[in-house]
């Protein structure tokens, strides 16, 4: 099969509005979570999130599309995929070329106008210009459309391992001959719709979220968008390469709604799956980016499947949700780049917000920015709701 390299990327979220903005904050220890300027919500005041520094007006000028009915998941997602496009010098041809893919997520999709939404299944009033937006695929639907993508689409909603998910159907495209080359990831945004949801629940932590840390109460909620190019070894020529896609695994454990088993088996099963098709040991990884979300049951279960996988020889790890929030289907893809992101300047950042170890488990994980490391493979874990888990593995091109 195809090699799959990494040779473009695109990031917005509460960190930057570029992939750069975003890694000086990384290395700086700077987080993105705080009081929120733009998203209206009763729990605004209350809550902590990570919030994109820019209005829907001051995004629509950035990207210079203004149409009526775009929804701030579509305007996020278009900065991310104008910026992974441009990364990777994809001319206009390979973009619409029916051999390029693009695969894309969302959880919330369309309906993060969530009044908009509310008042028009209603019928409560005139109907508003999102009247049309409020699939989940319609951000998709719309970059299809403003650059002329002919090739293989797909709008993927696994919860939190949408764009995990995204990569790993990109890659097999790709291995398997079905394309040439795939744009993927996700956006969310914030949204009343996605936020009361998870207050219902109990999970969202009053105090920006403590990955791995005894004390955790929760997560925040983050918004963002990420995308990555992926084109097969022989269609690149001779264009830089960041990483490689080397193996991917998914498995769901089919438990619970919104949390993992206590034996961890879907986590431990889509790690051992990556590792797996990337022809590796557990020994060889150097790094996981976990899907540390901090709440009580991620957490635990997650550190409990590192000590199964690895025993006493567990990789150094982190959480950099502690930066960006969870951004939901976009956390996938995000977290790829930031994998990405450690290979190519050979540092680790830290998992901000930790004090003290889970009881029982033990595990400590990175809490200082770490350069001057090698890093040659990355395991990236993202893990959803309803028992779907993805993990990555992404490598140093040899």
């Amino acid at each position: 099969m195809r090699k799959v390299f990494i040779t473009g990327m695109g990031s917005i979220s509460s960190l930057g509005l570029t992939v750069e903005e975003q890694l000086k904050k990384l290395r700086s220890g700077q987080s993105g979570i705080g009081k929120v300027n733009h998203f209206q919500s009763v729990y605004s005041e209350s809550l902590p999130f990570a919030e994109i520094n820019a209005s829907d007006e001051e995004l629509k000028a950035i990207t210079g599309f203004a149409e009526k009915g775009i929804t701030r998941t579509t305007l996020i997602a278009i900065k991310a995929f104008q910026e992974a496009i441009a990364d990777s010098r994809l001319t206009p041809a390979q973009i619409s070329h029916t051999r390029t893919a693009f695969i894309s997520s969302s959880t919330v999709g369309g309906m993060c106008y969530t009044d908009a939404l509310y008042t028009d299944a209603n019928n409560k009033g005139e109907i508003s210009e999102f009247y049309s937006s409020y699939e989940g695929s319609n951000h998709t639907l719309q970059i299809v459309k403003q650059f002329k993508l002919k090739g293989y689409t797909d709008t993927i909603n696994t919860a939190c391992s949408s764009s995990a998910n995204a990569i790993l159907l990109g890659a097999r495209l790709i291995q398997s001959g079905r394309a040439d080359r795939a744009i993927v990831g996700g956006a969310d945004c914030l949204a009343k719709f996605t936020v009361n949801g998870f207050n219902s629940l109990r999970i969202l932590n009053e105090q920006p979220c403590k990955p791995f840390d005894e004390h955790r109460e929760g997560l925040t909620l983050g918004e963002g968008a990420a995308y990555l190019v992926l084109e097969a070894e022989n269609v690149i020529e001779n264009k830089p390469l960041y990483a490689e896609v080397k193996g991917f695994g998914n498995a769901n454990d089919a438990f619970h709604p919104s949390a993992t088993s206590d034996d961890a088996r879907g986590p431990l099963k889509a790690m051992r799956d990556a590792l797996s098709t990337a022809g590796l040991q557990p020994s060889a990884i150097d790094y996981i980016n976990a899907h540390g979300t901090g709440t009580v049951n991620n957490d635990e279960t997650e550190s409990f499947a590192f000590m199964e996988l690895f025993g006493t020889a567990i990789p150094a790890f982190s959480s950099t949700k502690g930066y960006t929030g969870h951004t939901l289907a976009a956390a996938g893809a995000l977290e790829a780049i930031i994998s990405v992101l450690s290979i190519q300047n050979n540092e680790i950042y830290p998992n901000l917000n930790f004090s003290t170890p889970i009881a029982g488990r033990g595990l400590i994980p990175v809490t200082n920015l770490k350069q001057g490391v090698e890093i040659k493979n990355v395991l990236s874990n993202s893990f959803g709701f309803g028992g779907n888990g993805t993990s990555l593995i992404i490598s140093k091109v040899d």
